[in-house]
């Protein structure tokens, strides 16, 4: 007997259901066969859908529930990939992934091998650029839009779609700046107007907008740059969203497109956490919106803790962020010490030459920002902070591996960036207590500037030194004294575990963690003498990092100890759990044994 067919993709089901949409979806051409009246149901289909997956594997849940109409709108005025959609930042893209044909692929999302979760250029042609940065799309839409019309291809749209937020970083008014300054390039800006970034958006430019979404705005921003402005436009509405996109397509410069969206669409729990808990979530139960598994404290939530104590102790202490005072755990501080909390935005440039002027002044400037995101304020760092020999603390969450969120996001460049800057010192805990430890020396340093790198992880618990030479803590030690293994911060588990296994084998191991890791310390060097073999093991990129610096400085007190570095590849790493990507580097213990054995087979006998 045949199975009975299923039902017509855009006819009710027998039991009056209405039909799965989202089945037969494979691309933006069957989303414009649907009828406009079916829209709505497609619209509640994907919110279902981005619910059940991203609350079983995680993802960010927030500003997707928020452009559901926005994309589907989108997607029917414009026709990608001929036309160019650009997302700013990529972490609103998982509609656009929907609506491309990759919606079958949701149970893989940010799990490896799997579905990436910012858009990928090895995953569809939709999928133009992969950043995941925010502020830098209207910059790829100048870009595009000038290479369509030297190409002879200016009919083909050139659409970038950026939030609030996104607008306050210094990137996105160059852009703007170039993009308003050329009437004869279409470029169609579609301002995502939530309100909010991770946190409420700073500054007077979220401001502007607010007096433009009410009514009261004495003038229009981006009519005085030389946009076409339309909108306020209700970013749930499709049929109103459409009818603005067509307009803005038809208009012969560039134009913005005002939206405003509520994010969390949708979700009871995420529109009752209007805070930063649902903007990026673990694995939920999808009806309470609560984490399924405790994630225990993390060193997130070690540092928050710890530099709120500091703030009560050091009345000069001012602590910086870039719009993430929740994910870079200053919201406590920000709570008790608000005359003393600045969050600029989006803006990493900003925040660091504007703590060198707090620093100027004889503030104790702190700056919170992803590891990854430093990288955006390097000459800051070197020709503001450091030029001027300014104490400055930089604290980099998210430092090394981060896992599921992929190339974009791991926090491995920091430490050979800081390395090449002059007076720098760079600390890196090992567990809880060392950086409660480090925060403190950090903050009390008044003449240089200083770095703390941590991972996104749980802190797991302390390791307690059986010794310590100057900032050297000694963590195991044989009687024999053949292998120096350099612990650098979180990895110290796994060294003290591969030196315990070499001693126990008869390879005499010593275990050391330098804790301030750069300039290297003279203690550590006069460790390394008396070893004939030093092994450095780190989870950011070997080259330029802690290890070569350790070697360099061997060399250069002429030394001769050879020396093994161990850490990532200098390369963009996929997404994963942060444990199999370590592994994968060989950053085991398992891993560190295997290349002690190797290095004593190959190694020089040293010189007397």
């Amino acid at each position: 007997m045949n199975a009975p067919s299923s039902p017509p993709p855009n006819d009710p089901a027998p039991d009056g259901r209405p039909p799965d949409l989202l089945r037969d979806l494979s691309g933006p051409e069957d989303l414009k066969a649907l009828a406009d009246e079916s829209l709505p149901a497609l619209a509640e289909q994907i919110r279902a859908h981005l619910i059940d997956k991203v609350s079983a594997v995680g993802g960010h849940l927030g500003p997707n529930l928020g452009v559901v109409e926005l994309t589907i709108a989108l997607h029917r005025v414009f026709s990608s990939p001929r036309d160019t959609l650009l997302f700013d930042t990529g972490h609103q893209a998982y509609v656009h992934k929907i609506l491309t044909g990759r919606q079958h692929r949701f149970d893989s999302l940010r799990q490896p091998g799997g579905l990436s979760g910012y858009p990928s250029r090895a995953e569809s042609a939709h999928d133009v650029i992969e950043n995941s940065h925010a502020s830098t799309a209207l910059s790829y839409a100048d870009g595009v839009a000038k290479a369509r019309a030297l190409g002879g291809a200016g009919d083909r749209a050139v659409v970038a779609v950026i939030g609030d937020g996104a607008l306050t970083g210094g990137l996105a008014l160059e852009a703007l700046n170039n993009l308003g300054s050329a009437p004869h390039r279409p470029v169609v800006v579609v301002l995502n107007d939530n309100t909010r970034s991770y946190a409420a958006t700073a500054g007077s430019i979220p401001a502007h907008l607010a007096a433009l979404r009410d009514g009261t705005a004495g003038g229009n921003l981006f009519e005085q740059l030389g946009f076409a402005y339309l909108g306020p436009v209700d970013g749930h509405d499709i049929g109103a969203l459409q009818s603005a996109l067509r307009r803005a397509r038809a208009t012969a410069g560039p134009v913005v497109v005002h939206a405003v969206t509520q994010k969390g669409r949708g979700y009871p729990p995420a529109r009752a956490d209007q805070a930063e808990r649902m903007h990026a979530v673990g694995v939920l139960d999808p009806l309470t919106g609560l984490a399924r598994t405790a994630a225990g404290r993390t060193w997130t939530d070690v540092f928050a803790d710890h530099v709120t104590e500091l703030g009560a102790r050091h009345r000069d202490l001012v602590a910086i962020t870039a719009a993430m005072p929740g994910p870079t755990g200053l919201s406590r501080f920000a709570a008790r010490f608000p005359d003393r909390f600045f969050d600029v935005g989006i803006a990493e440039q900003h925040a660091v030459a504007s703590a060198a002027g707090l620093a100027t002044c004889g503030a104790k400037a702190l700056v919170a920002v992803y590891s990854v995101f430093l990288n955006r304020a390097y000459d800051q760092v070197l020709s503001d902070v450091a030029l001027h020999r300014l104490p400055v603390t930089f604290v980099l969450d998210r430092a090394g591996v981060t896992g599921p969120d992929g190339p974009s996001h791991h926090g491995m460049w920091d430490v050979p960036l800081l390395a090449s800057v002059p007076g720098m010192r760079v600390a890196v805990p090992r567990d809880a207590a060392r950086l409660e430890e480090l925060l403190g020396e950090a903050v009390d340093d008044r003449e240089h500037p200083t770095a703390l790198r941590f991972p996104k992880a749980a802190a797991g618990p302390d390791l307690v030194a059986l010794a310590r030479t100057g900032p050297v803590d000694i963590l195991f030690r044989s009687t024999v004294h053949e292998v120096l293994i350099v612990a650098v911060g979180p990895l110290a588990a796994e060294c003290l575990e591969a030196g315990r296994y070499l001693a126990d084998t008869g390879i005499g191991a010593t275990v050391a963690d330098p804790r301030w890791v750069l300039p290297v310390p003279r203690e550590l060097l006069a460790l390394a003498a008396r070893h004939r073999l030093v092994v450095t093991v780190e989870d950011g990129i070997r080259n330029g990092g802690v290890g070569a610096a350790v070697a360099r400085s061997i060399a250069d007190t002429g030394l001769h100890v050879p020396v093994t570095t161990m850490g990532l590849p200098t390369d963009f790493l996929a997404h994963g759990a942060r444990a199999d990507i370590l592994a994968a580097a060989g950053l085991t213990a398992k891993g560190i044994v295997h290349t002690v054995l190797c290095a004593r087979a190959d190694r020089p006998h040293p010189r007397p």
